[in-house]
């Protein structure tokens, strides 16, 4: 047996934080309404912090809250007042990346965990030595790291804890730090509001000749040349184990219930299959999930050989191999209470995403019944409630259709 490093998973709102931790989330990271770097997603208020915090500790599980923008002066006295309520409800860390926001954590809750954002772009053993030596407990590593160098940061600094993203979208930018949202739409990507300008389609002008852009197209649209391809570590797992990383990271506060339902689940089966066996035998089923959501062409980042190529050349994204059809809310004698997601009917195959023994079973829908008792055989009404004949299930398990 080996330990099992914590798998920290984005929540964007309450039903995904509960999703998150059915799935096997050991950690959730999410917002409030206010200073962090997805403030177009949900975020919680206060009241469902204090409630987010009871609920995960109730399951021995942890909640760290991202304060993580670059603050302005208007945001230092809010910032102060807000950390103080966050030390208060006893969240189990705030991630940071400003000094100055730092600053005002050790002096208004100086007994509070403090973990450093990615966004503070750490790569090196120095600065690992320096952050820790300020007193962070947890450092976000920079995406822009080889296993090789990660590996020299852990041997150099054995007491530091080390964070990284394992999966998701990925900016082009170094460390997420870029311009290019404040400067063509007012929209600040360093304080939570990015327009991901990054995705857009450009042409390429010569300043000699700007009434004729250069058309480098790789499609017929435009010239995507930062848009960047979907990191995939989880087969690298076992090395960044190796390597002494402690929390491996899921990317996605925005990203729906499939999304994180489904990542979630194949890095938490993953890492117990390590964990156990010192090895993933089925990994490859665990890479077949990962497929079955819409995505971007994977990559695996500067892990990979030719970080040349994380860039994706176009604006499209594969279409996943499965559609999500419909969640569990219960499950009485034969039949699974669902609330639907996509149209189904009768005669379809469904099969089962869960972290229990369902996992993967399939069943072809026979019979189904609405919230008036009446037998039907199509459901096409947006979040209809319906009641399946199934395999057993239970509540925050999702059926999906193979395509």
């Amino acid at each position: 047996m080996y330990p099992r490093p914590e798998l920290l998973a984005p929540a964007g709102n309450f039903s995904k934080l509960i999703l998150a931790f059915y799935y096997g989330a050991d950690a959730a990271y999410i917002a409030g309404k206010d200073f962090s770097l997805r403030s177009n997603s949900d975020n919680f208020t206060d009241n469902e912090i204090l409630s987010a915090v009871d609920y995960a500790h109730s399951l021995s599980k942890k909640i760290y809250v991202a304060v993580n923008i670059y603050a302005k002066n208007d945001d230092l006295k809010t910032i102060s007042e807000y950390i103080k309520f966050l030390y208060d409800a006893k969240v189990d860390a705030i991630i940071i990346s400003d000094p100055g926001v730092f600053y005002i954590a050790k002096l208004v809750a100086p007994g509070l965990s403090l973990h450093l954002s990615t966004q503070a772009n750490t790569l090196n053993i120095a600065a690992v030595k320096f952050w820790k030596s300020l007193g962070f407990d947890r450092i976000v590593l920079g995406r822009e790291l080889t296993l090789n160098e990660i590996e020299d940061i852990h041997k150099n600094n054995p007491d530091v804890e080390l964070e990284m993203f394992v999966h998701g979208s990925m900016c082009v930018s170094y460390s997420g730090r870029c311009l290019l949202s404040s400067y063509f739409t007012g929209r600040d990507g360093n304080r939570g509001n990015c327009s991901q300008v990054c995705r857009w389609k450009f042409d390429l002008v010569d300043p000699r000749a700007p009434e004729s852009p250069l058309k480098i197209e790789e499609d017929t649209r435009g010239t995507y040349f930062m848009n960047s391809k979907d990191l995939n570590l989880i087969s690298d797992l076992p090395f960044i184990i190796d390597a002494g990383v402690n929390s491996f990271k899921i990317e996605g506060r925005m990203k729906s219930e499939f999304y994180l339902a489904t990542v979630i689940n194949a890095y938490n089966r993953a890492l117990n299959e390590f964990s156990q066996f010192n090895n993933i035998p089925n990994l490859y089923d665990y890479e077949t999930e990962l497929l079955q959501l819409n995505h971007r062409d994977y990559t695996r980042g500067f892990f990979g050989e030719d970080i040349d190529k994380t860039i994706l050349e176009s604006a499209s994204i594969k279409i996943g191999n499965s559609v999500f059809v419909a969640m569990v809310l219960d499950y009485l004698d034969g039949y699974a209470t669902v609330e639907m997601r996509n149209r189904f009917k009768t005669g379809d195959q469904l099969e089962i995403l869960s972290p229990g023994e369902s996992f993967r079973k399939s069943f072809i829908v026979d019979q189904i019944i609405d919230s008036n008792n009446n037998v039907i055989s199509d459901v096409k009404l947006v979040q209809q409630i319906v009641k399946i004949k199934s395999p057993k299930v239970q509540s925050g398990d999702i059926f999906r259709r193979i395509i």
